[in-house]
């Protein structure tokens, strides 16, 4: 956590008060949720929606969680994927991502393992000692969305895979750490790309956070890159931070047969966590827990 007289990460060589620390929101007249959505699109949520969010936000977390314990040495992702189709059905939930976009996602999660960046498509293959695997779930409970993602281990790793896997994890968890009302977007993407430099990775800038909750994908866009957003968050907007840290170089690769899977162009490991957030008058809270 950044103190008032630390230098800055953006590395301006200014102290952290004097440069990105967060100042009052830009907009604070009493039509704010009115003006957002107006200039940006964005949708400040109601009680009743953030209720609603939060409610399948938990739910998506807790059937993540069941997935990660199951994926194991020998275990197929198909399997993994016919588990995440049996737990929304018990719970009387649907998954966001089955028949989702152009063309449409053929399988209720995204399993992305070693060096597949995200949309990774569950099939026979089983997982073997030493592969790392990304797990996305998005959960529509009542008509609300939650979203969220983690790395699991298979077995003992490679080096450079836990050295991007505990990266990615960094430069999430630090990055909910400075959301607050007044924060500019810009500053959540400049220090995700301080952290992964710093442990000699790189930052996928062809995929962003987003707005999520009422739909699944909403403004604002939310890079984990360097980037010039002038947006300052506020009370009541919901989105993602999903990092996805590489190992080698930082452009992605989309598969020309099924038009989803992004895998590093070196085919080097890339790793991603993600967390749905609300930003509250205190700061960040993550609704994607356990």
């Amino acid at each position: 956590m950044f103190e008032r007289n630390d230098p800055c990460f953006c590395g301006s060589g200014k102290k952290y008060k004097k440069c990105c620390y967060p100042k009052k929101p830009a907009y604070t007249s009493a039509d704010l949720k009115q003006k957002y959505l107006q200039d940006f699109g964005i949708i400040l949520k109601t009680d009743a929606e953030i209720a609603g969010i939060k409610k399948a936000s938990r739910l998506a977390a807790k059937i993540l969680d069941l997935l990660c314990q199951k994926a194991q040495a020998g275990v197929t992702t198909n399997e993994l994927n016919e588990l995440a189709e049996n737990l929304h059905q018990k719970y009387g939930a649907v998954a966001a991502p089955l028949g989702y976009g152009t063309p449409p996602f053929p399988k209720s999660i995204c399993t992305s393992p070693n060096e597949v960046i995200c949309h990774g498509i569950p099939n026979d293959e089983k997982l073997q000692e030493g592969d790392f695997l990304n797990i996305d779930v998005t959960t529509i409970l009542n008509g609300y969305y939650g979203d969220c993602s983690r790395m699991v281990a298979i077995g003992k790793i490679s080096m450079e895979k836990k050295r991007v896997m505990d990266t990615s994890y960094q430069c999430l968890m630090e990055a909910v750490k400075i959301c607050r009302p007044g924060l500019k977007i810009f500053e959540i993407g400049g220090l995700i790309e301080t952290i992964a430099k710093k442990n000699n990775c790189s930052v996928v800038n062809q995929f962003v956070g987003h707005g999520v909750g009422v739909s699944f994908h909403e403004p604002p866009q939310i890079p984990h890159h360097y980037n010039n957003l002038q947006i300052p968050l506020v009370e009541r907007m919901i989105f993602t931070i999903e990092p996805m840290i590489n190992a080698g170089v930082k452009e992605a690769v989309i598969d020309y047969e099924n038009q989803w899977t992004a895998r590093t162009a070196d085919l080097k490991p890339s790793a991603q966590w993600e967390h749905t957030l609300l930003i509250t008058a205190q700061g960040a809270e993550i609704l994607t827990q356990v």
